[in-house]
């Protein structure tokens, strides 16, 4: 599966919500990181669902023959990283997300919301 990245990143969105993931956020970051294009940011409501969401993201990916080069926090059950090059996925546990403000941290970068399958632009970078 060759796609660009705001198109992995928008899958990885509607493959977080279908599993009960909150505040899903896109961060656009190639203007901002060379380290991707998109952040992912996801909540989850308790540490089961912080697994939950990583593992159907992980296996739903890896049936494209997508697979993360890294993963972060498999023994972590409040924030769990999945770095898929281009698109870096965070699901954190709801305070853990409030805890480390990477909305805050990175506030430069255009973000949209992902909610019912849409996206909703939040803001624009200046």
């Amino acid at each position: 599966m060759k796609t660009k990245a705001v198109d992995k990143a928008k899958l990885i969105a509607e493959l977080a919500s279908e599993r009960k993931g909150e505040d899903i956020v896109l961060m656009d970051m190639r203007h901002i990181s060379m380290v991707c294009d998109w952040f992912v940011l996801v909540s989850a409501s308790s540490s089961r669902r912080v697994n939950s969401i990583s593992k159907a993201i992980q296996k739903e990916l890896s049936r494209e023959k997508v697979n993360p080069l890294h993963v972060e926090g498999k023994q972590n059950p409040y924030w769990t990283l999945l770095d898929y090059e281009d698109v870096v996925v965070h699901v954190f546990y709801k305070e853990i997300r409030e805890f480390y403000g990477l909305e805050r941290l990175w506030s430069d970068a255009p973000k949209k919301q992902f909610n019912d399958k849409c996206l909703t632009k939040t803001s624009q970078k200046k």
